[in-house]
């Protein structure tokens, strides 16, 4: 199955070289995902609660132009600057999660892009594949076909040979 990327059209994507999310099968890969604003800045700057609001926020519209969704997460990385907000943080990943929650760390950095993003997320999901419809079946052959056409024989002179054998022989529909 080849695969399908999401790319959230910042400028960091092109700079860097890497999607937002990358489908192969049944598995989605998320990119680390910061609390970006939208335009350039950081989204509720200094706020752990709201950041990873965001974060996931941002994972779920990129998993959703996949197919999928945050019930579809089995593991998150959450990477914080502030461990003093670990609290909210766990609760804001708590109510996008209580219901499917997926395999978790949370790990401390010194730092990220900018200095007033607390969290960048990660996440990875499952999702069945999407079905394909069954190809119709074929129709059934008979006992005396040619290209896969029936022969009528009763159409044919008596005397003549059996199968035919000139094209005159053989009924118009065995003409493709």
């Amino acid at each position: 199955m080849a695969p399908q990327r999401v790319f959230s059209g910042t400028p960091w994507e092109a700079t860097v070289g890497y999607c937002r999310a990358l489908r192969v099968g049944s598995q989605i890969f998320v990119s680390g995902t910061a609390p970006s604003d939208g335009q350039g800045g950081t989204y509720a700057p200094g706020d752990g609660y709201a950041q990873t609001h965001r974060c996931l926020a941002i994972i779920e519209a990129a998993l959703e132009e996949l197919g999928a969704s945050l019930a579809d997460v089995v593991r998150t990385r959450l990477y914080v600057t502030d461990l003093d907000q670990w609290e909210a943080i766990a609760k804001a990943h708590q109510e996008r999660f209580g219901d499917h929650p997926p395999t978790s760390t949370l790990v401390k950095v010194a730092g990220l892009i900018n200095p007033d993003m607390v969290i960048e997320i990660e996440s990875e999901a499952y999702c069945e594949p999407v079905a394909l419809a069954a190809p119709p079946e074929a129709p059934a052959m008979t006992r005396r076909a040619i290209l896969g056409r029936p022969i009528q024989p009763n159409t044919y002179p008596y005397g003549s040979t059996y199968p035919p054998t000139t094209a005159q022989d053989l009924d118009e529909g065995c003409l493709d």
